[in-house]
């Protein structure tokens, strides 16, 4: 791919949709390098990329979980939230299957189907966040009032120090 074509993923198609004005930013994606490779190679803190993990509920309905770079999801927490017993993480194949991204590559915008959206607090209360755009190796930079105005995510309080 060309440095200067970014490919056209649900994400972006979206946000134009929107009219939204996000930055893209494109790194080469480490596999397993995570938030912390991409805000190595954007030069940017970790704590203001934002990870988009898919999650399950008990019942087996997936959610999203936006969550800073530098700060994991307590699921004891979390469950307690969002008034479920457990929660947990999905396995590669079922958050691809969910989301109809790949992980490492997930996006909260233009999922493959319509999920709940959660967000830890203080994401939505961050000038700009830098979140994926869709696909390995491409990041948006936005503000966070223009992902509330389009997702409406529903904020937690759920954020642990690893």
């Amino acid at each position: 791919m060309a440095a200067d074509r970014l490919p056209s993923t649900p994400a972006l198609r979206l946000l134009r949709q929107h009219r939204v004005e996000a930055q893209c930013h494109q790194y080469a994606y480490a596999a397993k390098g995570g938030a912390a490779a991409a805000a190595a190679a954007l030069g940017i803190e970790l704590h203001d990329m934002i990870k988009t993990l898919v999650f399950e509920r008990d019942d087996g309905q997936p959610f999203l979980i936006l969550m800073h770079g530098d700060r994991e999801v307590s699921t004891k927490r979390l469950a307690r939230s969002i008034g479920v017993k457990r929660v947990a993480p999905c396995t590669p194949d079922t958050a691809t299957r969910h989301s109809g991204y790949q992980v490492g590559g997930t996006s909260p915008f233009g999922t493959r189907k319509p999920m709940p959206l959660y967000a830890e607090h203080s994401v939505l209360s961050a000038p700009k966040i830098y979140v994926n755009g869709g696909s390995r190796g491409l990041i948006l930079e936005l503000a966070s009032s223009d992902l509330v105005q389009i997702l409406n995510p529903q904020p937690v309080r759920v954020a642990v120090c690893p």
